[in-house]
């Protein structure tokens, strides 16, 4: 049985869920607006450009995105941004005053890195009938591809703050230091292994319709 199952959030409940997160991120984006804020413009606006991939993965791709996939990658993406944020009128961020807050982050978005690694990987298996990807193959590849992921990421992080340092301008992204980015690495790999455990009843739709694309490519 899924998570949203058990806590009997059903798929309305969800969209709903998710469409309430994107109307904040406008909020959210209007705020930087009203601030000046660089960071919190430029991050709402990618947020809100990830949310809507989704809808064009499923028009122009065929790839089933259920309610409940929507709303874990809004989640993702909103929870990032509200954490450089927070509520109207309480001092500090959740990023700057809730110590767990940044780790969480970090595992629900490696989440998101490995269910596109698991789903590619998977879809490849099924379609290639000389390729075969045995389950503890696919937990290492998942764990592999989520690890690289996230040091490139830390790569991205540590370059834009040193440009933005160079050039005198505020940086959209924050690095913390050595031991914060290993802590970020390690929830990264809590992300994965959740994924790499249960992707299975999550992304089995993704997967088939995945594969039902390569096998039409390869006929064509």
């Amino acid at each position: 049985m899924k998570l949203r199952d058990r806590l009997g959030i059903g798929p309305r409940r969800q969209r709903q869920l998710a469409w309430f997160m994107e109307v904040c991120l406008v909020g959210m984006f209007f705020v930087g607006l009203y601030e000046g804020t660089t960071g919190i413009v430029v991050n709402a606006a990618l947020a809100l450009g990830v949310t809507q991939l989704p809808a064009v993965l499923e028009r122009d791709l065929g790839i089933p995105m259920d309610s409940g996939l929507v709303l874990w990658i809004t989640a993702a993406v909103f929870l990032h941004v509200f954490g450089s944020v927070g509520l109207p009128g309480v001092s500090g961020t959740p990023y700057g005053s809730t110590w767990w807050y940044d780790h969480v982050t970090h595992a629900l978005s490696a989440s998101i890195v490995a269910a596109a690694g698991y789903a590619g990987a998977r879809a490849i298996d099924e379609h290639r009938e000389d390729i075969y990807l045995p389950p503890r193959f696919m937990f290492v590849f998942v764990l592999s591809f989520v690890l690289a992921a996230g040091v490139f990421w830390e790569i991205i992080e540590f370059a834009v703050g040193a440009l933005s340092s160079i050039v005198g301008a505020e940086s959209a992204l924050t690095q913390y230091g050595l031991e914060d980015t290993m802590l970020d690495l390690v929830f990264n790999t809590i992300g994965a292994i959740i994924v790499a455990i249960w992707g299975t009843a999550y992304l089995s739709g993704v997967v088939d319709a995945l594969t039902d694309r390569l096998d039409v490519r390869s006929r064509g």
